[in-house]
């Protein structure tokens, strides 16, 4: 028995924004203030999504335990830096987003959640500056294990009392498709984001942010 609630759960960057140049330009700031010559553009990019002690293990493997805490910290600082600097502008929504979400939050069987690599303080912000108030349960690194454990949509799911085969996860990279198998749930790609589309093993793909209402009717057909 299916229940007349179902859970869309987001990931954010990436997916709802495109926050790609200020992730790259606070990465390089880190990595420049500790001395450590600075990934790719690639690299970085790829590693979105992960909690930032994982992505910092990954992108300095070869630096010590101490280096890459301090490279942790350098990007918090950085990222701190250019959201008081800019606001919501650093990591704006992308197309038809904000028409989606308001689509979505307008079906009362619909609870919108998001389950991200970000921290509380900054998915806060982001939820300030944009006005995203619709999201019911809002899962972030500082409570979970990284992704792809499926730590944050269990939660998610726990704490609205919805089923997987109500919930979906939507992301843009394999971390969050990985994360939304482990729980059980239906995934959905879009392929505007930081992992290749062909690359996700995604249920579902997704070209635009404007076909997303029609696709859950046809996850959810009842």
């Amino acid at each position: 028995m299916t229940s007349a609630l179902k859970l869309i759960l987001f990931d954010v960057d990436g997916t709802l924004v495109d926050s790609q140049g200020t992730i790259v330009s606070c990465m390089n700031e880190a990595f420049a203030g500790a001395g450590v010559m600075p990934p790719s553009r690639a690299a970085i990019l790829s590693i979105v999504g992960l909690s930032l002690p994982q992505a910092m293990t990954r992108l300095a493997a070869d630096q010590s335990a101490q280096v890459q805490g301090a490279l942790v910290e350098g990007y918090k600082q950085a990222y701190q830096a250019a959201r008081l600097r800019e606001g919501a502008a650093h990591s704006p929504l992308y197309p038809g987003a904000r028409a989606a979400l308001d689509a979505l939050h307008a079906v009362p069987e619909y609870i919108l959640g998001v389950a991200t690599g970000k921290s509380q303080r900054g998915l806060d912000a982001l939820i300030e500056g944009h006005d995203l108030g619709m999201f019911v349960t809002r899962q972030v690194a500082d409570h979970h294990p990284s992704k792809p454990h499926p730590s944050m949509i269990l939660t998610a799911m726990s704490e609205t009392g919805i089923p997987p085969a109500d919930t979906v996860m939507i992301g843009d990279t394999t971390f969050d498709m990985d994360m939304g198998r482990a729980a059980g749930v239906t995934t959905i790609g879009v392929d505007w984001g930081y992992h290749p589309a062909a690359h996700l093993g995604a249920d579902h793909l997704l070209a635009e942010f404007a076909a997303l209402p029609d696709l859950l009717r046809r996850i959810w057909p009842d």
